[in-house]
């Protein structure tokens, strides 16, 4: 399993205004813990052991949350925001050469530890990344379609029921490969689908994305359903 990740906490958090005009994102609390502690949790859980997250906006405030916690390293996204491939590319040299999880910090999740499914999933024989998958119909605060369709063999390609839960590993090659030092992830996950080496695995329990002020509430409920479950 790989043994780093990247969270990503530089995002300006526009579609949780007005909330966050005074805090970034991550740092939101939903259910009293905010969304990055909750991200953390799932990733001490697993074991990974090397943290790496990226800054931006309100970088200071995210700096000071966790700096009684040992062992993370921030990537700065000082000038401009790199977006979510430029990101993972800047922070290589923290990261390391090896597949690396990348996970967002505006989710929640209950039941099975997203970071530890991945892992039992990986196989970088035959993948080049794996995303984390849920379905529409138990995808708690999404808006819109699925992001992608899932074979029976685990290779995924755009279009379908399933939405993306922002947590997978990733083989870093390709993405130190680009020439561009700003790029989504998105670029790198279609070369990977043409190629046959974008996988999937859908996560065995609940999730939900909280990327609006509203969805706080609906996560909380989500939550306290799942304690009772």
């Amino acid at each position: 399993m790989p043994h780093a990740v990247m969270l990503f906490a530089a995002g300006l958090g526009t579609r949780m205004a007005p909330l966050t005009d005074r805090l970034p994102k991550p740092l939101i609390a939903v259910g009293g813990l905010p969304l990055i502690d909750h991200a953390l949790a799932q990733v001490d859980a697993a074991g990974v052991v090397r943290i790496v997250v990226n800054l931006h906006y309100k970088a200071g405030m995210i700096r000071d949350h966790l700096k009684g916690r040992p062992g993370i390293l921030f990537s700065d996204e000082t000038n401009e925001l790199l977006e979510t491939g430029g990101g993972v590319k800047a922070a290589l040299p923290l990261l390391g050469e090896d597949p690396v999880y990348t996970m967002n910090t505006d989710a929640v999740w209950s039941g099975g530890n997203p970071v530890t499914e991945l892992a039992q999933e990986w196989d970088p024989a035959r993948m080049e990344a794996c995303l984390l998958l849920v379905h529409l119909d138990d995808a708690v605060g999404h808006l819109g379609p699925g992001d992608f369709d899932l074979m029976d063999d685990g290779r995924i390609a755009r279009g379908g029921p399933y939405i993306y839960t922002g947590v997978q590993i990733t083989a870093t090659g390709r993405i130190a490969a680009m020439t561009e030092a700003k790029f989504s992830l998105n670029w790198v996950w279609d070369q990977m689908a043409a190629e046959g080496r974008l996988f999937g695995t859908k996560h065995r329990g609940g999730f939900c994305d909280v990327g609006r002020p509203d969805a706080i509430a609906l996560a909380e409920a989500h939550m306290a359903e799942m304690r009772h479950v």
